[in-house]
């Protein structure tokens, strides 16, 4: 199939259509959510100790910004959104929760340690480079096994504080300010997560973050997390994140000891982790060419040198447990042994910004941390510093992304809460392009000719996140997709269909379908279709929308469907190329980057899956 934007056409049904009294809006009575809520569920400011180290934004900075209040950065630059998020969470670390604001305005407690002394003449002494030095020194002590500075009272306080804060900056129908932290275990393999609260303060008051000084074990922080459920009534999960610098840990196919992975330690990840972080700043962690050698937009923002901190050097063993679609057939595996399938997440999209400001546009992107703010040289500046100098992380390598979507029924906490915990959202890489993706057994090209293609997708069909039920006999699974240009960003190219399962002999497969594309292009006797083609201007830092297309809406049919063998599908997106934000970045300072710096992108979305599984 190869259809582009679509006409619709306007004339009535010869059947005659007998509508209730009270009926005339489409929309009225509508039980299903109508449009995708866009925020960022990951993003830090100064309360966290290593972004404490340089941003000096506030959470309530985080909050005014996000709902499209101008700001100025820590390096006087003012900053704005192009658009106003409709949620946010600000997931500050958990390690030390407050200590730099209680650090930096010298508090006597703090300065009362000799850690906390020293760490204070390092930063406020005017020199950049001696900042720098001791934020990668503060970064270096969460590896620890015990806070260098422990002070209990303070989190408590601290956490009270933002948590008030982010009650008086929730406004429901606006803006819903989600209360979470981050877990930051294992920093140097990236074993994060951020904890996502349904409730407002009362409820997350009645536990505090809970950090690597209490464990490293990921199944302890559930075991935490379930026990604040039972205790409080509330309801909380956890979205793990950057599995792509994890070196091979964060979907292990093993226990966190190593031993072998139990039925309850699986049910236990199924439960608390509904949702996966495929893509951010620190790179995107969709596919990698080596695990998917067909897939030709696999390579994508890939940061595959070593671990987060370059302290241990990445092999190709390691990548199957570091990718989210890998991860995906590796849950598939594991269900086949145990009957549970811990692997069996959802998409969203998030910053990992540690300015506290959620920018993944390309043309307003701030950088990881603040010590990378826009300048003319900020693409060669050191972002993550390495052992050895060829696993250094610079400024250039850092991705302008991403962002959560999420098909809330409203915008407040429990409705973008339970969407999240349904998996009823999609991941992209910056871009606000709006997506639907539905599986069913009975969708066909009428169910298109619609400006509401919802209605025939909920009636019909699961939405993404979904489960498909046994197949009727000789069926074979439709999905019907849709989706909607970013009105600031790039056409569409194409929508696929990555499609994962496992065979009777347990071996797990993939195929990537490009099923809906714009033009009039058509697959190769290879079936590969052509290129949409490239209208970026590089020394400009434009394009023209003169290729691609607006929308994109069909259906496609699995053509090599078993109905005995497990599976899972997710659409993805791709837009046509675009500036990146280092082609901007060139233009406004009118400086010149080597060959290896990216000048061109190409964003992109990934929904939820859906999965089959034999009756």
């Amino acid at each position: 199939m190869g259809t582009a934007a679509q006409e619709y056409s306007t004339e009535q049904a010869d059947t005659e259509v007998v509508l209730a009294p009270d009926a005339f809006s489409p929309y009225a009575g509508r039980n299903f959510p109508q449009m995708p809520l866009w925020g960022d569920s990951h993003l830090h400011t100064m309360v966290s100790v290593d972004a404490g180290t340089m941003t000096r934004l506030s959470q309530e900075d985080a909050y005014r910004f996000a709902r499209g209040e101008e700001v100025t950065t820590t390096h006087g630059l003012r900053a704005k959104l192009s658009r106003p998020l409709d949620w946010l969470v600000i997931s500050d670390h958990a390690e030390m929760y407050g200590l730099m604001p209680q650090l930096l305005s010298g508090d006597a407690q703090v300065l009362a340690t000799e850690q906390g002394r020293l760490w204070y003449e390092a930063l406020t002494a005017g020199d950049p480079q001696r900042a720098f030095d001791t934020a990668m020194e503060i970064v270096a002590s969460l590896s620890g096994e015990t806070p260098p500075i422990d002070n209990p009272k303070a989190i408590k306080h601290a956490w009270e504080n933002y948590t008030a804060l982010a009650d008086r900056y929730n406004e429901p129908g606006v803006f819903s300010a989600i209360i979470g932290y981050e877990y930051t275990t294992e920093g140097a393999n990236n074993l994060h997560r951020n904890v996502l609260f349904r409730d407002d303060a009362a409820r997350a008051n009645q536990t505090r973050p809970f950090s690597q000084y209490d464990s490293k074990n990921p199944e302890d922080l559930w075991n935490y997390l379930a026990d604040y459920e039972a205790r409080s009534g509330a309801e909380v999960l956890a979205i793990p994140h950057n599995g792509n610098l994890s070196n091979g840990r964060m979907f292990s196919m093993n226990a966190y000891d190593g031993s072998a992975l139990t039925e309850e330690i699986a049910q236990m990840r199924a439960r608390f982790e509904p949702l996966y972080e495929p893509t951010q700043i620190k790179g995107d962690g969709e596919a990698h060419p080596f695990l998917s050698p067909d897939d030709e937009f696999a390579d994508h923002d890939t940061w595959d040198a070593s671990n987060l901190n370059g302290t241990e050097v990445k092999t190709p063993d390691m990548l199957a447990g570091e990718y989210a679609r890998e991860a995906l057939k590796r849950g598939l595996a594991i269900e086949r042994d145990l009957g549970v399938n811990p692997f069996k997440f959802g998409m969203v999209g998030a910053t990992d910004s540690h300015t506290g400001m959620a920018t993944a546009q390309e043309d307003n992107f701030f950088g990881k941390h603040s010590g990378v703010e826009p300048e003319p040289h900020r693409w060669e500046h050191v972002v993550i510093e390495a052992p050895d100098p060829s696993l250094t992380i610079y400024g250039w390598k850092q991705a302008a992304g991403g962002l959560g979507a999420v098909w809330a029924s409203e915008n407040t906490r429990a409705a973008i809460f339970d969407a999240m915990m349904r998996k009823e959202t999609y991941a992209t890489t910056g871009s606000r392009m709006t997506v639907r993706f539905f599986g069913g057994y009975d969708f066909s090209e009428a169910d298109t000719i619609s400006r509401l293609p919802a209605d025939a997708g909920y009636a019909k069909g699961v939405p993404m996140g979904g489960d498909l039920g046994a197949a009727p006999d000789g069926a074979a699974p439709s999905f019907l997709m849709a989706a909607l240009k970013d009105p600031l960003s790039g056409n569409l190219d194409r929508i696929q269909v990555v499609k994962g399962w496992i065979d009777a002999e347990g071996e797990t497969h993939e195929k990537v379908f490009d099923v809906i594309w714009s033009g009039d292009r058509a697959p190769d006797e290879n079936g590969k279709l052509p290129d949409v083609g490239n209208t970026v201007d590089v020394a400009n830092a434009s394009w023209t929308n003169t290729i691609g297309a607006p929308e994109l809406i069909g259906v496609w049919q699995d053509p090599q469907f078993d109905a005995a063998l497990p599976a899972f599908y997710y659409a993805r997106v791709i837009e046509i190329p675009t500036p990146r934000w280092t082609a901007y970045e060139a233009k406004r300072f009118g400086v010149e980057m080597p060959e290896e710096v990216p000048m061109i992108t190409t964003e992109r979305a990934y929904t939820s899956p859906i999965w089959y599984a034999p009756g």
